[in-house]
């Protein structure tokens, strides 16, 4: 037989005893440290049966599920992009829609890839998800961020490497750079008219490629130029013996694909 007495004195003793138990779990929970996220390790500060103290790094873990990769863009650049938005109603909401608006339209129509510093390509595709709110005056660029998914951890914080942005242009007329010469600010083609005779006419290029320009206005798709030796040709002149080639016969050795 046990006494009414004798049960609460276990009971109590048993109550302590827990007690003690959850007071030990969280001293070593103190003991344990546990990532927040999954991630790489860096180096280890501290060995083990080190002294440490509160405020002491042991380590540093880097979440690279996704990669952050800033790059420069071009003040002239960026004021195109921003006219590409319209006037809007001067109201933060309203331009945080239109730009998010922005940047999924460029996004849709742009494929960003990441070459890697030994000229591979980097097997996924980004997305621009940020620009930044300020310039840098010493160099002229606004920094633009692109997201990379990296589920193989190839990419690591602190690489580097070149962003280039693919887009398909429809119904553009382009010409090898060759066969444009400047002066000053401005491009300018040889034209040759029905009478043989050249004519120097300004060009607006839209896009500069490593040998192709994109060509907004100051030419036609029916003009003929002049492509080599526009250094010797001078406006009013008259050529004779020259060969015309097709559009396509010289696109096919340029760098880019054009058709």
């Amino acid at each position: 037989m046990v006494s009414k007495q004798e049960v609460l004195e276990y009971g109590a003793k048993l109550a302590k005893a827990r007690a003690k138990l959850q007071l030990s779990e969280a001293k070593l929970n103190f003991a344990t440290v546990r990532a927040p996220f999954d991630g790489i390790i860096d180096r280890l500060y501290e060995q083990q049966g080190s002294l440490v103290q509160q405020g002491d790094t042991l380590t540093a873990l880097s979440d690279n599920s996704v990669m952050w990769v800033y790059f420069n863009v071009p003040e002239a650049r960026y004021l195109d992009y921003m006219a590409k938005l319209g006037p809007g109603q001067n109201d933060h909401q309203d331009y945080e829609t239109r730009i998010q608006a922005f940047l999924s339209e460029l996004n849709r129509q742009t494929r960003i890839e990441l070459v890697l510093a030994n000229g591979s390509t980097f097997l996924h595709a980004g997305k621009i998800t940020t620009i930044e709110a300020k310039f840098n005056n010493q160099t002229g660029n606004v920094a633009f961020r692109a997201d990379f998914p990296n589920p193989n951890r190839l990419l690591r914080h602190g690489q580097t490497g070149n962003i280039l942005l693919k887009q398909t242009l429809h119904n553009a007329l382009v010409i090898p750079v060759r066969a444009t010469f400047q002066i000053l600010d401005k491009r300018y083609v040889y034209v040759i008219g029905e009478d043989r005779t050249v004519h120097q006419r300004e060009v607006v290029v839209q896009n500069e490629l490593d040998d192709l320009f994109v060509i907004t206005s100051g030419l036609g798709v029916n003009d003929k130029i002049v492509l080599d030796g526009v250094q010797q040709v001078r406006d009013g002149d008259e050529v004779e013996g020259f060969e015309f080639r097709e559009p396509a016969a010289v696109l096919e050795h340029q760098k880019y694909h054009a058709e």
